[in-house]
């Protein structure tokens, strides 16, 4: 079987051609950390989770890269607003976006570097760009001079002259051309600022994940992923600012996941229609969110929907009867020897396996890989269902074999059934909500022992609590994912 994905720079299917035999090097845009990250941001990060697991799951030795742009327009204001220093935003927000990605069982990256962290890489490459023409200062900003690249456009498809500048590039009336970009802005009052060879500033958007992605994983690596929304202008800016320096390829595959609507509109912060994963998971478990996500394929625009969400939850629970079904066959018997897997009842295991890597072989087919699984859901409860079951295989073992067939398939997709449907639904959040509230009274009334008490009772259920100068928030308890 041969892996193809769909590949936005040359707008068709490829076969996948790693740069390194059995090795695979992804990098991911990641969080820009001023805020909670809502769901549509979450559907782009569960999609490469996926990517990331099949990826390992086929054998390859990953090196997944994802950055955390820690200084950036959107910090900077909200720095301004409050009057929290930006640093201080960054950081706790860092913080919010790994709780939320752990509730949703996404992977951690293998590296993750931040932005600020890379100052001095970002201002050698802009120092190379300059050296070789591509780029010119006014004033203590740098700006990238779009014509100067031949290939501008190349990803997104646009004409050079149909070309309008774009929201989050700085803005210079003294600008060589209206479509150039900023590299490096000089300081303003109040705002983070480094040292440069262009005096006081701070790093442009797009520089920040070209530096860091070719820093890790080196020019003409194999996959860059995000949105759709990123094509341009920020990944035709990365491939323009690296390829410039290098005049080697950039990367090899570009992946981009659709967006998440709702009521009809694409989420955004900017539009105030968003639901952060936080909210979202008080009401559900991260099997049924990722569920809902992976039944429609990763580069179509996907409709927030409760009643898709509850359907999912529902389409779980058919796999969380069967589990229980076999456990019961497990628990009543010893589990018999099977010698050989050439019995047609056992077949099926190896051809449900087959199926799924056959759909996610064509570029990461999720919603062909769920029907598999639950294919397999429905045809062992067939056999199980036959009178004339037991002469042909051991139960016991059909059985081990049909709960461990499910478990991996389900596992490449990060979804454990039943894991936390005890922990979710409205009416456990607002149970722990009022418990919350209770110790809350509790403390402000110094009444430390039934304070200590409801913390020590909620950690038993799995629910942790964090103590905070606004108050206590809780979440769910998870174990540690590698």
């Amino acid at each position: 079987m041969t892996l193809k994905i769909y590949n936005t720079l040359t707008r068709q299917k490829e076969e996948f051609r790693e740069r390194e035999p059995g090795k695979a090097y992804i990098y991911v845009c990641g969080p820009t950390v001023h805020d909670f990250i809502h769901i549509g941001n979450a559907r782009t990060f569960i999609t490469f989770d996926v990517v990331n697991r099949y990826l390992r799951y086929r054998g390859y030795d990953v090196t997944f890269v994802q950055n955390i742009t820690d200084i950036e327009d959107k910090i900077i204001k909200k720095s301004n607003e409050s009057g929290i220093p930006a640093s201080e935003i960054a950081n706790r927000f860092e913080q919010e976006y790994f709780r939320d990605i752990k509730s949703l069982n996404i992977m951690r990256a293998d590296v993750q570097p931040k932005a600020t962290e890379h100052i001095p890489e970002m201002i050698e490459h802009i120092k190379g760009l300059m050296n070789r023409g591509m780029a010119y200062c006014i004033d203590g900003d740098v700006y990238f001079e779009v014509p100067r690249f031949s290939e501008y456009g190349k990803l997104s498809g646009m004409k050079l002259e149909e070309l309008e500048t774009g929201s989050r590039i700085g803005v210079n009336d003294l600008k060589k051309n209206s479509n150039d970009f900023v590299l490096w802005k000089s300081s303003k009052p109040g705002e983070p600022k480094w040292d440069s060879p262009w005096g006081q500033g701070r790093p442009g958007w797009h520089i920040e994940c070209s530096v860091m992605s070719l820093k890790y994983l080196k020019s003409g690596f194999d996959i860059h992923g995000g949105a759709v929304d990123l094509v341009f202008p920020h990944h035709e800016n990365e491939i323009a600012q690296s390829e410039g320096l290098t005049g080697e390829t950039f990367v090899k595959y570009w992946m981009h996941g659709g967006m998440l609507n709702i009521g009809e509109q694409e989420m955004h912060k900017s539009l105030g229609n968003f639901i952060t994963v936080r909210d979202l998971m008080l009401r559900y478990d991260f099997s049924t969110v990722r569920l809902f996500m992976l039944q429609t394929h990763y580069r179509s625009m996907l409709d927030f929907s409760e009643e898709n969400l509850n359907a999912a939850s529902n389409a779980l629970d058919r796999i969380n009867e069967l589990n229980l079904r076999l456990d019961d066959i497990l628990s009543a018997k010893k589990v018999g020897q099977l010698e050989s897997d050439d019995f047609e009842d056992v077949k099926v295991f190896n051809q449900a396996k087959t199926d799924f890597m056959e759909s996610m072989d064509d570029d990461f087919n999720t919603p062909g890989a769920v029907a598999v699984i639950f294919n397999l859901v429905r045809e062992v409860n067939r056999i199980l269902d036959d009178v004339n079951f037991e002469p042909r295989v051991d139960e016991t073992v059909f059985a081990l074999k049909a709960k461990t067939a499910i478990k991996e398939l389900c596992s490449v997709l990060g979804l454990e059934p039943g894991r936390d449907k005890e922990l979710t639904g409205e009416l456990t959040a607002s149970l722990v909500e009022l418990l919350v509230n209770l110790r809350e009274d509790a403390r402000k009334k110094k009444d430390w022992q039934l304070s200590d008490r409801i913390r020590n009772e909620l950690e038993k259920m799995g629910i942790a609590l964090e103590d905070t100068a606004t108050g206590t928030r809780w979440m769910l308890k998870k174990k540690e994912i590698s």
